[in-house]
């Protein structure tokens, strides 16, 4: 039995424990103390930055207080990346029945998906207060709802249920009707985050672009098709000449990241096989360039920010982790540096942060070592992205 496969199945484990509510890196935001912090620090007051800052190290050197304020939830970020990574493992564990599992998961999607939209979409149990107002809980995003599509798509490719494909259409249908579009050129529109905004953000896009595209090819609906090309055209223009990708192309939150660069080009990756569009391997070999180069350290471990707005305390993040992983496996028909890159990282995960019980390590900070578990932040994205590797023979003994 392989090293990994060990691994994930303490991680199962935990999770039957743990079950599928947990805290969250929001819950201290989300309590009105804490939203009215954040507006007053986005809205530039000493107050805001004061109380912003005292937050900032609360949560990095008591993380467990978020206990007393929050009680646990579901999150369909994370419920989704558990289905996918529990079908991903019946590759490599002989009678997980990941179905089953799955089933129960998707179930709870399908409860708790976003209110007064007729399509299927889903946001946060919580409200988002952004540097563009305040989103109420349930507000439903495209970084949030395409990965319930992969979700179902993996339960219908498993098991042919035709009711997850009847999902994946809805889907669809919502992030093609209800996301508002600002159009830059002919063929180029930036996606909003949600129906209700019209920033530019650009991982938006990409999630959009790529749903879009992959649903166009599987319903056979050409203006999908071309609605996702023309965010996926967002993308590529606003690539930097370093290859990276601010947060956003209007002004505000001009940091770069590495979550967020991976989020942008892992959708370039997947959209690659749904589209001959040249441009986007030309697009996307220049951003893994600018990630390795900017993004890993020295000993190609994660680095949080290569550009950064605000202080912050945080080392590495479990959840950079987790979206190199992935983004290795995708990108090893495409970098030479692809899968060396991806061993060293599967090795430091399960070196250095699982813990005994099953879980990881969320965060590593400045001051302190983070192990409050958050299933949609790190915990789900890890889980799936091993799966992935186990089930391609990385770290077989």
């Amino acid at each position: 039995m392989s090293a990994l496969v060990d691994a994930l199945k303490c991680h199962v484990a935990w999770q039957d424990v743990q079950g599928r509510l947990s805290q969250d890196p929001y819950d201290l935001w989300a309590t009105r103390l804490g939203g009215r912090a954040k507006r007053s620090y986005y809205e530039g007051y000493v107050s805001g930055r004061l109380a912003g800052s005292a937050f900032v190290v609360l949560d990095a050197v008591a993380p467990s207080v978020r206990k007393l304020v929050r009680r646990p939830a579901g999150f369909p970020t994370a419920d989704a990346h558990y289905v996918m990574g529990h079908l991903a493992l019946d590759a490599s564990v002989e009678g997980h029945n990941g179905a089953d599992r799955s089933a129960v998961l998707l179930a709870a999607l399908k409860r708790e998906r976003s209110a007064g939209f007729e399509e299927y979409c889903w946001g946060y149990p919580f409200d988002w207060v952004s540097v563009n107002g305040t989103w109420a809980g349930g507000t439903p995003l495209i970084t949030v709802t395409p990965y319930a599509y992969e979700a179902f798509e993996a339960y219908f490719e498993a098991t042919g249920d035709a009711d997850s494909l009847d999902v994946m259409r809805s889907i669809a249908e919502w992030a093609s009707r209800r996301l508002p579009q600002t159009d830059i050129s002919p063929g180029v529109q930036a996606s909003a985050y949600t129906p209700f905004d019209t920033r530019r953000v650009i991982n938006a896009s990409a999630y959009r672009g790529h749903l879009l595209v992959a649903a166009g090819r599987r319903f056979e609906r050409p203006d999908w098709l071309a609605a996702g090309d023309a965010n996926l055209s967002f993308v590529t223009s606003t690539q930097r000449r370093d290859g990276s990708w601010l947060y956003a192309a209007d002004g505000r939150d001009a940091f770069i990241d590495n979550i967020h660069t991976c989020f942008v080009l892992k959708n370039l990756t997947k959209s690659i096989e749904k589209t001959e569009r040249c441009e986007l391997r030309d697009s996307l070999v220049s951003g893994y360039a600018f990630y390795k180069s900017a993004l890993l350290d020295g000993d190609a471990l994660p680095k949080s920010f290569a550009v950064t707005q605000r202080p912050s305390l945080v080392r590495r993040e479990l959840y950079d982790f987790a979206e190199g992983i992935n983004l290795a496996l995708l990108m090893l028909d495409h970098d030479d540096d692809a899968e060396a890159i991806l061993v060293i990282l599967l090795e430091e995960l399960l070196r250095r942060w699982q813990l005994p019980d099953g879980h990881f390590v969320t965060r590593t900070t400045l001051l302190a070592r983070h192990t409050v578990p958050y299933h949609r932040w790190g915990q789900s994205q890890a889980f799936r992205a091993l799966t992935l590797a186990a089930a391609k023979g990385f770290l077989a003994d």
